[in-house]
């Protein structure tokens, strides 16, 4: 693959690197993105130094990958500005689960939609997958805006889905089918 079908404008999608430790290890362990990453408990940093070591990144064999979202111009350049997932990897039924983590300091700046363009491509172009979605709760305004942005249609409902507290939350499924396949 070269090197640039992962690169746009501002952007890099790259593999994960030793040197990310300390920042997934923060985003690992902060409540408040525990509630869309169905984590219940915090990593220690030997578990995120033993991911990062392991990652093989063949998503053939993992069923996942998970690629950090890097600056690569201006005063960006070199910044983690998040990470962008794909996950349930099903080469059969060429479909993927996606989800995105953008920092709160550089959201609204576009980075988002950016890294996601370029990972819809590499998935339809690279993978030749047939279908992508994404699980997102009805408050997260933003990624739905984002996704139905792309063509993701909203597809389904699950109800009483995310448990918050004494209380149930349902979550909606988008779904961005690709027909020529």
């Amino acid at each position: 693959m070269k090197n640039d079908m992962l690169t746009s404008k501002r952007l890099q999608l790259r593999a994960v690197e030793p040197g990310d430790i300390d920042i997934l290890y923060r985003w690992e362990n902060d409540p408040a993105i525990w509630m869309v990453s169905n984590t219940l408990t915090p990593y220690s940093r030997f578990q995120i130094e033993e991911y990062v070591m392991n990652a093989r990144n063949d998503i053939y064999t993992t069923r996942q990958l998970r690629l950090m979202i890097v600056g690569h111009k201006g005063n960006i350049k070199g910044k983690a500005i998040g990470a962008i997932d794909l996950f349930d990897f099903d080469p059969v039924h060429l479909r993927a689960g996606t989800g995105i983590m953008v920092r709160e300091e550089f959201r609204g700046g576009g980075y988002a939609s950016e890294a996601l363009d370029v990972l819809v491509s590499y998935a339809f172009e690279v993978l030749n997958l047939r279908q992508l979605y994404s699980n997102i709760m009805p408050h997260n305004i933003a990624s739905i805006s984002l996704f139905e942005k792309f063509g993701f249609e909203r597809c389904g409902i699950k109800k009483d889905w995310i448990r918050i507290g004494d209380s149930w939350q349902e979550e909606w499924m988008f779904q961005l089918i690709r027909h020529n396949v």
